[in-house]
């Protein structure tokens, strides 16, 4: 049966495809110019000829970036900061949830209570500065994961989530004789699939991100993450390294065409995890909007 559309409805719909279609179009553009001044000549971006379509087509600031040790000795520490950091965010966040989500826990309400006014009053630099130094956690991998071990919003996704469960099922594992972290790891975590590759998504995406921690903390020269090495390549154009190594290839750059070259390079791994997650990541980030 088909429904016949009115001129308002027709209006509206018109208006909001513009209004998406100029969103994607403010979202795509900048990626399209860096992959064209990436993939085009150092005269063509010197003299400005440079729009969303390459000119002087070649790969060598691609062959610079995949040539580059300190690229990928960096890229190496994100992705153990990653991997790691975002297995110790998930224990953490379901290990606080799972209970916070029962009614029987005593002291409940003072917990929650504790946790909101650390998402409404932060610690400020210089605080957080000081714990982490007194830990002798500087100039260390650790400093970008311990710190932000558990972030209080996606708990609290998780805790609604956990809460959205039949507790009938949990109370029908305790009387066969299940512990709560055997009820956790083999009932509720495979219960809430969309909401953990949702979470999982959220951390992941955030530790690869980071660069203000790094800043603050990693002062070695051998332990900058990508997105601090990045910081450095860009905002303050330190690229005699990468520049050197070019000049001893008979290669000729452009400071603009290897930073966008390393954009690329540093943005293409996470944007390739998206599509194998899509239809998880969805269904967990409409929870709670449809109640029955």
């Amino acid at each position: 049966m088909r429904y016949r559309t009115t001129i308002g409805e027709k209006v509206f719909d018109t208006f909001n495809y513009t209004i998406l279609l100029i969103a994607c179009a403010a979202v795509l553009l900048p990626f399209l110019y860096i992959v064209a001044s990436s993939l085009s000549s150092p005269q063509a971006i010197i003299q400005g000829e440079v729009t969303l379509w390459p000119k002087g087509f070649n790969l060598n600031n691609y062959q610079v970036v995949f040539e580059n040790s300190v690229f990928w000795r960096s890229f190496g520490i994100t992705v153990f900061v990653v991997i790691v950091g975002t297995t110790l965010n998930m224990f953490m966040t379901l290990i606080t949830a799972y209970p916070l989500s029962k009614h029987g826990l005593k002291g409940k309400n003072l917990i929650l209570m504790l946790i909101v006014f650390t998402m409404i009053f932060q610690a400020p630099m210089i605080p957080t500065y000081l714990v982490v130094k007194s830990l002798h956690l500087l100039n260390s991998v650790w400093a970008l994961i311990i710190p932000g071990a558990l972030a209080a919003f996606n708990m609290f996704i998780c805790l609604t989530f956990f809460r959205s469960l039949p507790e009938e099922l949990f109370e029908s594992a305790r009387i066969d004789g299940m512990k709560e972290f055997s009820i956790l790891w083999k009932i509720a975590v495979p219960l809430s699939k969309p909401i953990m590759v949702t979470l999982i998504l959220f951390y992941a995406v955030g530790h690869w991100n980071n660069y203000y921690s790094a800043l603050l903390y990693v002062n070695t020269y051998e332990l900058r993450p990508l997105q601090l090495y990045m910081y450095y390549l860009i905002s303050q154009f330190n690229m005699n390294e990468e520049l050197a190594a070019a000049a001893e290839s008979n290669v000729v750059l452009s400071p603009q065409g290897l930073q966008m070259a390393t954009i690329l390079v540093a943005t293409v791994p996470i944007l390739l995890v998206y599509p194998f997650i899509q239809k998880h990541f969805i269904k967990g980030a409409l929870i709670g909007s449809i109640k029955e």
